[in-house]
């Protein structure tokens, strides 16, 4: 049809419309059914493979949860957006699926930067569709509309991979299709996608979306750096892998498995690598990534190869480490590259990468691996003697038990999601993750992170048809950031049992401020009954004693939706080996 066929009209928003044909007239095709930019925003979404939304529903974003209720998309509505983007990002994580996000303007959409933080900072895959005001307002040319802000968008500069304004209907399809494309390519990462509320709400004769394709961009190794690196790996004595997450998020598992024996070289896994490499593995450093003997044998390495990592702050030991050898780095993000250590940096996605090194490399290469004397194996299993001693001689035997039940308690093939607590900082270099996924809140260091992405997982698992109970782990104060979710759990009967350590206050700035100052401020906190306040909510709930919490847990894992474990204990964080931050 030629669009100077239809005269245009204006709409309650103020913004340009083309009116329906006149009934009757022959010259013109049959108009469709009347449908919205909303409609095309669920059409896109739905085909491109999108089950599940979180979000909630606020005033410019109408349009798009009017056309929910004519699409087959699971909406899921939290109580706060950040709790709802921390939700999509559990989604993503566990199913290894895109997640989706729906944001209403102004506070709604700020509301949820936080969240997007941490799937900015860890590589998470998410479409957010935030709504806007109407086009006639944007640009500040009209001011005091609800929910304004000058340049919406630019808020979300530092915690979204790119950022877009959609103003016209039919420019809807493609713009999605493109961020999905975007947000599933190595560096993964949430893209923001804005729709101003009349380009939701007007009339339009876009034709119903009938299938889109997003295919991640390719992203491998430059061939002349992978030859660099096998000579390196040739003639190094000492290799040493660190194993960070993009390595989980390339699903370069089995390659990394393979390279290591290849090498007959030690593996070491930061918190977002945990369950990269085989937790008993006779090469395994497991995840001291926290631990100075550890330390020390990443510095002794001649060449230390660091994948999907950028060797920050925890990974490098509170950025004590110093190695001694050359560093080979691969990673997807090139602001992460030789971000911190000069190292041959290779930009590729950590699956491709290594991928092309197990293809190069010789089976029977590190037969001449020397450690001073001693086999990478025997250095491993000193180092982990070592490690195992250090921890004997601290007075942590609540600590460890308390860690140690929680873990015989959890199925072996079950999610853990972890706040940013004394017991996910435990997590972080004990927690072996067996056949399931250890998944925790260290990109950013946000608090409330646990319990909504748990909530998210397990909605996410259950749509695949795969078992959904998975647990969540929080502090006392941590747990007050998403405790309303307690309400999206029990709406949507979520199957998630979550754990919070009551230790009445925020334990683990606690344990820093007597470090560093002798004594601690303002970090002592009121709480509530978390017992009676989740039954308030008609959540099951028990308070145990430390020593039973394995009990507990496995109780509540065989029950049906949520449920909550109070545990009141003060856990101690193991010697300090880096310097007081």
């Amino acid at each position: 049809m030629n669009p100077q066929q239809l005269p245009n009209l204006v709409s309650s928003a103020g913004a340009p419309r083309v009116s329906e044909p006149s009934v009757g007239d022959p010259s013109l095709p049959e108009a469709p059914p009347q449908r919205n930019g909303g409609d095309l925003v669920v059409e896109t979404l739905t085909a491109l493979g999108a089950k599940t939304v979180f979000g909630i529903p606020g005033q410019h974003a109408l349009g798009l949860f009017d056309a929910l209720s004519r699409s087959p998309l699971h909406f899921v509505s939290s109580r706060v957006e950040n709790n709802s983007a921390f939700a999509a990002d559990g989604y993503s994580r566990a199913t290894g699926e895109v997640g989706v996000l729906f944001l209403s303007t102004g506070p709604g959409a700020l509301t949820a930067l936080a969240g997007l933080q941490e799937a900015y900072a860890t590589g998470v895959p998410m479409i957010v569709v935030a709504s806007q005001i109407p086009l006639e307002g944007l640009g500040a040319r009209r001011k005091g509309m609800l929910h304004q802000l000058d340049d919406q968008k630019a808020s979300a500069a530092n915690v979204t991979k790119s950022q877009r304004l959609i103003q016209h209907a039919s420019g809807i399809p493609s713009a999605i299709q493109d961020a999905w494309t975007e947000a599933v390519s190595s560096p993964q990462g949430p893209v923001w996608v804005e729709v101003p509320q009349n380009v939701l709400l007007d009339p339009i004769f876009v034709p119903a979306v009938e299938d889109a394709l997003a295919e991640p961009f390719d992203n491998p190794p430059r061939v002349e750096l992978v030859r660099e690196a096998v000579k390196w790996l040739t003639a190094a004595k000492r290799p040493v892998i660190v194993a960070g997450g993009g390595t989980r998020r390339g699903r370069a598992e089995k390659q990394l498995l393979s390279i290591a024996e290849k090498l007959n070289a030690p593996v070491v896994c930061t918190p977002g690598g945990n369950g990269a490499f085989p937790w008993n593995h006779e090469l395994s450093l497991q995840s001291w990534m926290e631990d100075r003997y550890v330390t020390e044998v990443l510095e002794d390495a001649d060449v230390l190869v660091v994948i999907g990592s950028s060797l920050g702050e925890v990974a490098s030991n509170y950025f004590t480490m110093e190695p001694r050898g050359r560093i080979i780095q691969i990673d997807a993000e090139p602001r992460v590259l030789e971000s911190n250590r000069p190292a041959l940096g290779i930009r590729a996605d950590a699956g491709q990468a290594l991928r092309a090194l197990d293809e190069v490399l010789d089976a029977s290469l590190r037969d001449d691996a020397d450690w001073h004397g001693a086999t990478p194996q025997a250095v491993v299993a000193e180092t982990l003697a070592k490690v195992q001693a250090r921890l004997d001689s601290q007075d942590l035997g609540l600590e460890r038990k308390f860690m140690a039940d929680i873990r015989d308690a959890v199925p072996a093939d079950m999610q853990t999601f972890w706040d940013m607590t004394i017991s996910a900082y435990w997590g972080w270099s004990c927690w072996d993750a067996k056949d399931g996924q250890f998944h925790s809140a260290q990109g950013a260091g946000g608090l409330g992170y646990g319990f909504p992405a748990a909530l998210g997982a397990a909605l996410g698992l259950q749509s695949q048809g795969k078992s959904p109970r998975v647990l969540a782990v929080a502090g006392d104060g941590s747990s007050m950031y998403s405790i309303s979710e307690l309400a999206t759990a029990r709406q949507h009967n979520v199957p998630v049992t979550w754990l919070i350590v009551d230790d009445g206050g925020y334990g683990i700035l606690r344990e820093y401020m007597v470090d560093t100052f002798g004594k601690a401020t303002h970090t002592e906190l009121a709480r509530p009954d978390f017992v009676k306040l989740a039954e308030a909510f008609g959540v099951p709930a028990q308070r145990v004693a430390p020593e039973g919490v394995g009990d507990a847990l496995k109780a509540a894992f065989a029950a049906d939706g949520p449920n909550v474990v109070v545990v009141e204990t003060l856990l101690k964080m193991f010697g300090p080996t880096h310097l007081n931050i």
